[in-house]
């Protein structure tokens, strides 16, 4: 790592329009940590790990995420509420002024790429303001053999200065922070936000796009692990149904904990080199992996102290419920060493469904496994926003909407036909609630839903007896190693069968509301999916 330092002299930002900077070329998470602190913008944790705060914004900004809207997305990107539209001129106005705020300062240059099957790897060149973002870079995207760094050809650029403003009276932004994708001039242009997602978020969302349109791949927000015949598994799940969870299978290697594409040859590759988990409520008995991880080379963002220590209090979410750490996946003792899997068998749609209606593993036809992609559903409960005084239906596209430039059925539709050419399974698997509602039922026990997947990938439910969901037309297993029968029937585990029901169609219509908008892109397979009654 030491003949890092002869390549500062060789590293010119004059081409991006950054002149007389002093550029801190690929320095080590070593480094990087130790400026941080050494400029105050960060302290060392009980654990060695660096804790930082990323400011005004201890999350996304998607009301200030843009995609420039040029002749490669014109007619391509699904443009509304998620894919908002930005002005080729104004782009390039923008992003000089805020070349011209960089030049002449300090500023820290990674070369990475993203992608690890070889064959559709992407050169990324990140060009930050702060030490901690650059670290954050080093930690989530993949990172090059020395060797490789003589002659790196970056194909992206990511630019991020968050003490730069915009002025949106002139600058054509919403507000003064802005995260905006240029699939032309291909650069993810980020200013004034510290929040370190957007930079991650902003190379996924550029995948998403370039992988379908350019190269027959399906992007997908997702973990993913390999067992020990070499079949993969896929997981998909918003934030709260256990995707991380469920994903880290002492039995099974993990691939990659959020995001993968999965190619023509039926590789599943992880697009980065790390995992941002949350750590709100941490503990090494839920989370052994993610607790573990903890330590030097790791950043945590925006957690507070034990009064007197700097020994991280998980539960204080006084700064914000979305307290972050980043870490490379190396950190990880059982992970895939290439993160590229084979053979994908199984794909799981996690939800956590505080109504109690779903059951918790359930079949899906190819139809239904479209249809409940293109849904995304989850399930907001009590107390996790303001204004959430009961369950609420939540439902993110493709479980992962804000970072989808696609319309959501063409996703689906590259899903679908995956999965036929594969021959995969696809389970929908209940995390939530049963025995009732939230409030009334309980959260189905972990020990259950480990077994239920357990089962699912050793093919023990392959010939047990189903029943059909009289209103989702689910196919139930009314058996299940190691999980009591009647807790697979939702409806049997609730003590008023008539409120049960009542609930199930409600739950349905807020499927079926929320499809509409779908409705006109989706073939007659897709629309088969839809609840039955």
């Amino acid at each position: 790592m030491s003949n890092f330092g002869l390549f500062t002299k060789t590293i010119s930002l004059e081409k991006m329009g950054i002149k007389n900077a002093n550029v801190k070329y690929q320095l080590t998470p070593d480094e990087l940590h130790d400026i941080t602190i050494e400029k105050g913008q960060g302290v060392e944790s009980s654990t060695g790990a660096l804790a930082v705060n990323t400011g005004e914004f201890t999350g996304r900004s998607p009301q200030d995420r843009f995609i420039v809207r040029d002749s490669i997305t014109e007619d391509r990107v699904w443009w509304g509420n998620v894919n908002l539209p930005f002005d080729s001129d104004k782009f390039e106005k923008l992003y000089n002024k805020v070349t011209e705020y960089l030049s002449g300062k300090e500023v820290f240059v990674r070369d990475s790429y993203v992608c690890a099957d070889p064959n559709y790897r992407m050169n990324v060149r990140v060009v930050t303001e702060l030490p901690m973002s650059n670290l954050f870079c080093y930690n989530m995207f993949l990172r090059p053999e020395e060797s490789e760094l003589e002659n790196f050809a970056p194909e992206w650029h990511v630019v991020c200065a968050p003490g730069f403003m915009a002025d949106p009276a002139v600058d054509g932004t919403r507000q003064h922070n802005f995260a905006i994708l240029d699939f032309t001039r291909k650069i993810a242009l980020i200013g004034g936000t510290g929040y370190t997602g957007e930079m991650k978020k902003g190379i996924f969302s550029a995948l998403n796009f370039i992988l379908p349109v350019f190269k027959d791949t399906l992007p997908m927000h997702c973990s993913a692990n390999v067992g020990a015949d070499g079949d993969t598994a896929i997981f998909f799940g918003l934030s709260g149904t256990g995707k991380t969870t469920l994903s880290a299978d002492p039995a099974r290697k993990l691939i990659g904990d959020d995001e993968h594409g999965w190619t023509k040859e039926n590789t599943i590759f992880n697009f980065e080199g790390g995992c941002y988990a949350k750590v709100i409520n941490l503990t090494e008995e839920n989370e052994p992996d993610i607790f573990r991880s903890i330590k030097r080379g790791a950043i945590l963002e925006n957690v507070i102290f034990k009064e007197g220590t700097n020994e991280v209090d998980f539960e204080d979410i006084s700064i914000t419920p979305n307290t972050r750490v980043s870490y490379p996946i190396y950190h990880i003792d059982n992970i895939q060493p290439d993160s590229i899997g084979h053979n994908p068998k199984n794909i799981f749609f996690l939800t956590a469904d505080a109504f109690g209606v779903l059951p918790p593993v359930s079949k899906l036809t190819p139809g239904q496994a479209a249809y409940h992609f293109i849904s995304g559903y989850t399930a907001k409960v009590a107390g996790t926003e303001a204004g959430v005084n009961e369950p609420q239906p939540n439902f993110s596209a493709c479980f992962g909407a804000p970072f989808m430039p696609l319309h959501p059925t063409k996703y689906a539709e590259m899903l679908s036909a995956k999965m036929k050419e594969a021959g995969v399974n696809v389970w929908l698997i209940n995390t939530g609630w049963t025995g009732g509602a939230y409030g009334t039922g309980h959260r189905m026990k972990l020990k259950y839903t480990r077994a239920m997947i357990t089962a699912a990938l050793n093919g023990e439910l392959d010939n047990v007896e189903y029943k059909t969901h009289k209103v989702f037309g689910l196919a139930i297993p009314q058996t299940c190693p190691n999980v009591p029968d009647e807790v697979l029937n939702p409806r049997t585990t609730w003590d008023d069968k008539d409120a049960y029901d009542a609930k199930a169609h409600e739950l349905a219509e807020s499927f079926r509301k929320n499809f509409a908008k779908f409705e006109e892109f989706a073939n007659d397979e897709i629309m088969a999916g839809a609840p039955v009654a």
